[in-house]
């Protein structure tokens, strides 16, 4: 079975938000009809702010389901520290998701998110003991060639160019966790701009690594780096051979987000490391 998922972040619903953007992003995301739509955290800029949780709703109930969704850290409030630190992710649960660590599951295909956002931080984020246990209950007793996809909202590596740690509290102990799980796929952002590699890049003796697919901003001015300005996300494809990400790129003379890079990765026991190039490609229509 061949699985879809259309991977946003970033949103920053607020001052910095591009409605034209996130108007293309609405058509071409019910144009691609994804198996799943995951977006991994940062609905709105500021968490304090009521108009904005109701813009990001409104938003979200725009895109196609079935959706898969988790907080990050600008989903916590920043002025209100009653707030912050006693009711840390109550707006999100109450105008996104009342479920801040969902599992979606479909046949051949399970996806985990957590929270990595948390109250007592302005920027950074942490997965609990807690919450890593719930990652091992939810991937275990599936049958062979699952594909095993993880999402929260920070990075486990810092992408190249990054000058600043942005990395998950805790960065070690997640990549082993994942490489434990046999997760093939995570799913990130915070750092808004895109990026694809491997855990294996920063922990070498891991069993097989993680592949890592980060996205940028999706809707927001706060593009960084060579994204500076811009907008992205990912498309991912995943049969029984492969796991293929398209980055896509949102272009001011297309009017539309279009594919800049393509990544073809063989699948965990496929026995396959050598594709064919008919099984390469993602096919996005446009």
């Amino acid at each position: 079975m061949r699985h879809r998922i259309l991977h946003i972040s970033d949103l920053h619903v607020g001052p910095p938000f591009r409605r034209p953007i996130a108007e293309s992003l609405i058509r071409q995301a019910h144009e691609i009809k994804p198996d799943l739509l995951v977006i991994s955290g940062d609905f709105v800029q500021r968490a304090d702010f009521l108009p904005q949780w109701e813009a990001a709703r409104e938003l979200l109930a725009a895109l196609p389901g079935p959706r898969l969704v988790v907080p990050g850290n600008h989903d916590v409030p920043l002025f209100h520290a009653h707030l912050r630190l006693l009711n840390p992710l109550g707006r999100y649960r109450r105008y996104i998701s009342p479920e801040i660590n969902p599992v979606f599951e479909r046949p051949g295909l399970v996806v985990v998110g957590a929270s990595s956002a948390h109250g007592l931080t302005l920027d950074g984020g942490r997965i609990t003991g807690g919450q890593a246990a719930a990652i091992r209950r939810a991937l275990a007793g599936h049958p062979d060639g699952t594909a095993k996809v993880v999402v929260w909202h920070h990075p486990v590596v810092n992408p190249p160019g990054l000058h600043k740690n942005r990395v998950l509290r805790g960065s070690e102990a997640a990549i082993r966790l994942l490489d434990e799980c046999d997760v093939e796929l995570l799913l990130c952002g915070h750092i808004h701009v895109s990026y694809i590699g491997n855990t294996l890049d920063v922990a070498r003796d891991l069993r097989q690594g993680t592949i890592i697919c980060q996205s940028g901003t999706s809707t927001s001015r706060r593009g960084y780096g060579r994204e500076q300005g811009k907008n992205s996300c990912n498309l991912i494809e995943i049969d029984a051979h492969a796991i293929r990400i398209s980055q896509l790129l949102y272009l001011d003379e297309a009017g539309r987000f279009v594919p800049v890079a393509e990544h073809s990765f063989p699948r965990r026991g496929a026995g396959v490391y050598e594709l064919p190039r008919s099984e390469r490609e993602v096919r996005v229509k446009g």
